[in-house]
């Protein structure tokens, strides 16, 4: 059993997806053992209440500086015995100090096929941009952005798809379906 925490800034859907997939056999292999947020106004914290999940929230404004923020997390990845860093949502670029800490051991899931539409907005670029396909990305996090080691890829196709919501639901509904998976398999060690 990999123990993992969840990382999300913002509504959560991802972090409570891969919460659920533990409940209906749709993930395994892992356990949850917080979600962290960096924004008290993030609703991934009521998901979490909601789940039972334990929750986290440190606010870089409120610390002295970005040196003691980074320990705050540290400590608590550490008490928790966190293995693998999961990023569902999680909107800040992630420090050299957790990088160092957990070198390949942070993921995150992106809604591009990258290395198309790297950062924030992807959905809505590929779909202002006309393009026939997107997709998904899970990756590691090195100190880029979007940039590490791809774990896994799947594209869709959105040429049809007249209106950015219906994009974003499709791609929201394609990352529920694979993240448990992929996630599966790497606490599994079926994915190195």
């Amino acid at each position: 059993m990999v123990n993992i925490g969840i990382f999300a800034s913002g509504s959560g859907s991802n972090f409570e997806n891969l919460v659920l997939a533990l409940e209906d056999g749709r993930g395994e292999g892992y356990s949850v053992k917080f979600l962290f947020s960096d924004k008290k106004n993030s609703y991934a914290l009521e998901r979490a209440k909601k789940l039972g999940i334990e929750r986290v929230c440190i606010e870089l404004k409120d610390c002295l500086n970005k040196e003691e923020y980074e320990k705050k997390i540290l400590e608590k990845l550490e008490k928790e015995n966190v293995q693998l860093i999961v990023l569902a949502g999680y909107m800040k670029i992630i420090s050299s100090a957790l990088l160092q800490k957990y070198e390949n051991r942070i993921i995150n899931i992106h809604p591009s096929y990258l290395p198309n539409y790297q950062g924030k907005d992807a959905i809505k670029r590929a779909f202002l941009e006309k393009n026939k396909e997107t997709g998904i990305t899970i990756h590691y996090v090195d100190e880029g952005v979007d940039t590490g080691s791809i774990i896994y890829q799947e594209k869709i196709q959105i040429e049809n798809i007249k209106t950015l919501k219906e994009v974003e639901e499709k791609i929201h509904q394609l990352e529920h379906e694979i993240y448990p998976k992929v996630l599966t398999r790497l606490c599994q060690g079926e994915i190195k």
